[in-house]
């Protein structure tokens, strides 16, 4: 049994790094699973976990967004949106819009839209690839007629793009301090400035020798400009 009530409140650098290490683990892991069992002919099962894989890489962005709030009901917003599902699946569709030609910050806006139901949508075939359910004029349905080998290997594609590498930026504490330091100021409702502060960010990160992965600030700045 799981003691406690779910925590709702500030994080500090540390607490972060270990949320975001352990939801990169268990992506990574619910990942290998999936495709373990795609390799066996269990695409219904595979389809599954590799939407969980999905929804666990939406975390990191989420704990770095909590690390950024002082207010308690900001911070219970966001805590719910930690918890919740649909909050976390959101770039599934990412691959499908650099496919159309989506290459910089502005280009995938719909990922965050309140108003989109692709969140939703995943969650529908999370569930269907689950469970058996009924629909109009009680038409069944068990999940290995919903999820094809197809669905499954597409799903699967999104997923091991989406999971990040343990050493992906942004995810240990020198690094949050800084995007502490250079995005807290800002907050979100401006784009210029968010952009210039993320730039900022990163440049002090790499020149201080402490930005992870293989990214580069001048790639970082090519995108969001």
């Amino acid at each position: 049994m799981i003691k406690g009530r779910q925590y709702k409140g500030k994080l500090s650098p540390e607490q972060a790094e270990k949320g975001i290490g352990l939801s990169v683990e268990n992506a990574n892991g619910l990942l290998d699973d999936a495709n373990l069992l795609f390799n066996h002919n269990r695409y219904e099962r595979a389809f599954s976990l590799a939407i969980l894989a999905i929804e666990e890489s939406g975390k990191p962005s989420i704990i770095r967004s909590i690390l950024l709030l002082d207010d308690p009901k900001a911070l219970n917003n966001e805590w719910k949106n930690y918890r919740k599902h649909t909050a976390k699946n959101t770039e599934w569709i990412l691959p499908d819009l650099v496919a159309k030609g989506a290459n910089k910050l502005e280009d995938f806006s719909s990922l965050y839209d309140s108003n989109s139901e692709h969140g939703q949508i995943l969650d529908d075939l999370k569930q269907l690839s689950f469970y058996t359910d009924t629909f109009s004029k009680c038409k069944w349905s068990i999940p290995n007629n919903v999820v094809s080998k197809e669905l499954a290997e597409m799903i699967l594609k999104v997923a091991r793009i989406l999971v990040p590498a343990a050493d992906s930026a942004m995810t240990t504490a020198p690094e949050l301090e800084l995007w502490i330091k250079h995005l807290k100021p800002i907050g979100n409702e401006n784009m210029l400035e968010m952009k210039q502060a993320l730039i900022n960010c990163y440049n002090e990160a790499e020149q201080k020798g402490i930005l992870k992965g293989d990214k580069t600030t001048q790639e970082l700045i090519n995108f969001v400009l």
